[in-house]
């Protein structure tokens, strides 16, 4: 019928779009060749809007980046008429027909273009020529780090960009913008880092066999959060040394419990040590984490030194006085270290030679006469109060070696004066 004639040529959907081969006039050209090919340099403009910094690996030396990356250039071949001067956008489907810039990132371990749900691929080409090309890339680069003054470090990486065929003769890299041609999102964060700056240069880059290139760089200075390992490290670190401060407050005749503690602390620190090595490369300087953890390490390790020292000197000393005194019999001949191993009770030299022929094994009595005239209604347990009370000073200076008052002030002092110096030259 004429109604559905009608409708028919007011449907625009029906009519035959014209090509954009044909619009560009693709065919008529060899987009082998660059624009101006034999004459001078092209101009490409870039600008570099990054989305986001995925991950910073210190064990790889490297980082993922998410960026826009935009190029600008004409071609005169890609003009075309048009009465409002409007542009025209294609996605990627073109770019395999026309000429493009061949950017690579330097030093890039692995990159790749998105393409969910099609390939992030821009291409806007204005009337006169003027051109347009953006594309969403992630890309994985290397960043050489200095690990010298982990963790309290700050890491300058930069992504380079450059042309991989044409040298400065053929092609040109620039700014676009000069130092407004690299933004990023505000939103940018880091779960170990915090971002400093982002700086966008410029420079020059020679090949022998090829020659000189234009070199862009996105250069970006990365802070680490000290708090993370403050608490995992350097906290865990001082109390282990502290705690290997309180066998200077132990007998020195306990032996079990000064080695006991010695040995645990010593294999804390050990694996302290294992566990920050095991999380960054084999670096073959040292780094300031090993420097703080080496010396705690040593503060520990000292302390167990300590004790062997004061338990020698001790033994040397009971077996002087046992000479002075003599020999005696049975049981009394075992020196206090033997005694206490053989029924798990503290003996002190003197009050053991002066106990009774059947003493309880783990309590001290009075003396043999220096007390005749208490009244025989005291209690025994009465008497070991008074004579304890009399022997307290004599039994606490006799129990604590000399070596043991001084590590109690030595010790937590040079440990206080390390940490004093250590943060201020690092921080």
């Amino acid at each position: 019928s004429k109604r559905e004639i009608k409708m028919r040529k007011l449907d625009s959907t029906k009519v035959r779009p014209l090509k954009s081969e044909q619009l560009l006039h693709i065919e008529d050209h060899d987009f082998a060749l660059r624009p101006g090919f034999g004459g001078s340099p092209i101009p490409v403009g870039i600008d570099v809007q990054v989305e986001s910094i995925d991950s910073i690996s210190e064990v790889d030396m490297d980082f993922t980046m998410t960026l826009y990356l935009r190029h600008y250039w004409k071609d005169e071949r890609l003009s075309f008429r048009s009465n409002k001067n409007k542009s025209m956008t294609f996605d990627g489907r073109l770019i395999k027909k026309i000429w493009v810039p061949d950017v690579f990132f330097v030093h890039s371990k692995r990159s790749f273009i998105h393409d969910t749900t099609v390939e992030n691929i821009m291409l806007r080409v204005y009337p006169d020529g003027n051109v347009l090309f953006s594309l969403r890339i992630t890309v994985s680069a290397m960043c050489f780090m200095d690990f010298s003054r982990f963790p309290l470090d700050t890491q300058n990486c930069s992504l380079e960009l450059e042309s991989y065929a044409y040298n400065e003769d053929d092609l040109m890299l620039y700014w676009k913008h000069g130092n407004k041609s690299l933004s990023t999102d505000e939103h940018i964060s880091l779960s170990q880092f915090f971002i400093e700056e982002f700086s966008a240069s410029s420079g020059l880059a020679f090949y022998s066999s090829t020659g000189w290139y234009n070199r862009l760089f996105i250069n970006f200075a990365l802070r680490r959060h000290i708090f993370f390992f403050v608490l995992q490290s350097y906290f865990p670190a001082m109390l282990m040394v502290m705690l290997s401060w309180v066998s200077f407050w132990i007998d020195r005749r306990a032996v079990p419990a000064r080695v006991s503690l010695g040995i645990t602390t010593v294999l804390t620190m050990s694996t302290i040590m294992t566990g920050v090595s095991a999380s960054m490369p084999q670096v073959s300087y040292i780094k300031a984490v090993d420097v703080y953890l080496w010396i705690s390490f040593l503060f520990v390790f000292l302390s167990v030194i300590e004790y062997a020292a004061v338990n020698y000197l001790t033994t040397i000393e009971e077996r002087k006085q046992l000479k002075k005194r003599g020999k005696v019999s049975g049981m009394y001949s075992m020196d206090a270290v033997q005694a206490m191993a053989f029924d798990g009770c503290f003996h002190d030299p003197d009050m053991d030679l002066d106990l009774s022929p059947f003493p309880d094994p783990c309590e001290e009595n009075e003396t043999r006469t220096s007390q005749t005239n208490i009244s025989n209604a005291d209690t025994p347990r009465l008497k070991r109060k008074r004579s304890l009370k009399g022997n307290v000073g004599r039994i606490i200076l006799q129990n604590n070696h000399v070596i043991d008052t001084y590590s109690r002030i030595i010790f937590p002092s040079v440990y206080i004066v390390f940490n004093f110096f250590y943060w201020g030259l690092y921080i």
